[in-house]
């Protein structure tokens, strides 16, 4: 099979990394989103169980179809708003897999009509690489933030980054990785007690369906889902020079959320922060073999699903500097790569430049994130500096 042949160690380690930074990112957001709602130890399981076969299922298939590298997570800010307004006690469990249901199936009418498409085409590549720069660049940041309570930890994982960037380019993410996993375990800040033996079983909710309901779980859903997941997403697939079927991919996310809905997989989108990581060189550095490390990233991420609280644990025991560290050292490349992709043409440099500080300040209003207002303040930005000027 010709993903075997294409796969590397560097391809599999970058896979682990994100299923790694995905998790431990967010996980505590997605369980309270559950709580929220009243949920029992089996459904939160559940919750686990579906979003992990639909990540891994989504990312996985689609990779070695296309042969490109395709990466959906969940939704962390459509989490968050679930768990706004899951503790107003309003709405029951019932009530929010209706809400995923109607969210899903907006999500799929926005991938079938292809408007989502149409304007994500009209979105200069610079201003697509700023945003990247923006997402990535606070990961970046949290790394060398980190040494203030971890400083052995962080100072040991960047020097063994930049030593094996010069004599193993291609395995530096993966040892800076195990050094600082040893070095977390010589100091006792590995949480063993985070892991527990239970394996993740479906459990299906009946779905109910009320105005209020769509009104206050459903559209916010939707909208933070495609402003501050998708948007993202297409703007690093177009940074990173793929070439994918955006409506087509934001249609199979909304299908598979409506499937999974009842069992708890509240909203799948593109990926952006992990998804870097999978089409990065750091990867591998043939573009046309880095779905390897998505692939492996869908494959690790089933797992997660079929042994959630085992495998979840297991991640959850890393301590968050070491998750830091590792994130943001390896988004230096993806980094790098968008700064430069947004300022090379003059034209666009300062709407680029707008776009990437308005995403990197983390500014939320209406409860949408920094993405897609700085992908408003510099297409105003380059609309005010452009509009009328060909044509005069």
């Amino acid at each position: 099979m010709q993903f075997f042949k294409d796969l590397t160690l560097s391809a599999f380690v970058a896979g682990f990394v994100s299923v790694l930074v995905g998790l431990t990112s967010s996980v505590a957001i997605v369980f309270q989103a559950a709580q929220a709602f009243g949920a029992s130890p089996a459904e939160i399981a559940s919750w686990m169980w579906a979003v992990g076969i639909g990540m891994g299922l989504c990312t996985l298939v689609p990779s070695l179809i296309l042969k490109q590298p395709v990466m959906v997570a969940w939704s962390t800010p459509g989490a968050a708003v679930l768990a706004t307004a899951g503790a107003t006690g309003a709405f029951t469990m019932g009530d929010a897999v209706g809400a995923f249901m109607v969210s899903a199936a907006l999500i799929f009418l926005a991938g079938v009509t292809g408007w989502f498409e149409r304007v994500m085409s009209k979105i200069p590549q610079e201003i697509a690489a700023a945003l990247l720069a923006g997402v990535l660049a606070k990961f970046g940041m949290q790394a060398f933030n980190a040494a203030e309570t971890a400083p052995v930890l962080i100072v040991a994982m960047l020097l063994t980054y930049l030593l094996a960037r010069r004599i193993l380019p291609r395995y530096a993410v993966m040892l800076t990785l195990l050094v600082g996993v040893l070095c977390a375990a010589a100091q006792g800040k590995m949480d063993w007690s985070a892991i527990h033996w239970d394996l993740a079983m479906p459990v299906f909710t009946m779905p109910t369906f009320s105005v209020a309901a769509v009104m206050s779980l459903a559209l916010p859903l939707f909208v933070v889902t495609m402003a501050s997941q998708n948007l993202p997403g297409v703007a690093v697939i177009k940074a990173s020079g793929y070439d994918m079927p955006i409506s087509r991919l934001i249609s199979m996310t909304g299908a598979a959320t409506f499937v999974l809905a009842p069992f708890g997989g509240y909203a799948l989108n593109l990926s952006a922060i992990t998804a870097a990581i999978c089409m990065g060189p750091e990867a591998h550095p043939d573009p046309a073999k880095r779905y390897t490390a998505a692939a492996s990233c869908g494959i690790i991420y089933i797992f997660v699903g079929i042994f959630g609280a085992v495998v979840t644990g297991l991640l959850i025991a890393f301590p968050k500097e070491l998750v830091m560290g590792i994130a943001g050292l390896a988004l230096l490349g993806s980094i790098g790569g968008g700064l430069a992709n947004a300022v090379r043409d003059e034209a666009h440099r300062e709407a680029a430049l707008i776009t990437f500080l308005v995403t990197l300040s983390g500014v939320t209003i209406a409860g949408i994130g920094s993405a897609f207002w700085g992908v408003v303040a510099g297409s105003i930005a380059l609309f005010v500096q452009h509009y009328g000027r060909q044509r005069a």
